[in-house]
């Protein structure tokens, strides 16, 4: 049984985050630099059998892209490449960044730890991921 990977990719920072080898639960990995996420993937996959990669899609509000659709579309041509025999899938992260807060501030995370935008990336990727889950699942 392989895991699945919750991929919220930014500009500077990706959050990472992957579910238990029985797909029940989510949990965060850890917030990488961008331009580092396929050597971080290549090393995790060596040590855990990853059966597909979710990636956060950036849509606005009526469907259509943002600014950032392109850049992770970019992510995604790299990620193909890196894992040509992984499924990939994309999901919509609309508001994943501001349920990621409220789930800080819920869980009372202190207003230090709420500031450092790779807490709310990791928790992002979270969201992305169980939401996957909970569609296809």
């Amino acid at each position: 049984m392989g895991r699945i990977i919750g991929i919220d990719f930014g500009g500077k920072r990706t959050g990472i985050a992957a579910t238990d080898p029985f797909k029940i639960i989510a949990s965060a990995l850890t917030t990488v630099e961008s331009e580092k996420v396929i050597d971080f993937l290549k090393k995790y996959c060596e040590t855990e059998i990853v059966e597909a990669f979710v990636v956060g899609l950036p849509v606005n509000l009526n469907g259509e892209e943002t600014h950032g659709t392109a850049l992770v579309k970019a992510f995604l041509i790299n990620l193909k490449a890196a894992f040509p025999e992984t499924i990939i899938e994309t999901h919509d992260e609309r508001f994943t960044s501001k349920m990621a807060l409220q789930s800080m501030i819920a869980a009372g995370s202190s207003k230090k730890d709420r500031r450092q935008k790779g807490n709310i990336d990791k928790i992002s990727a979270v969201i992305i991921l169980q939401e996957y889950m909970n569609r296809k699942f």
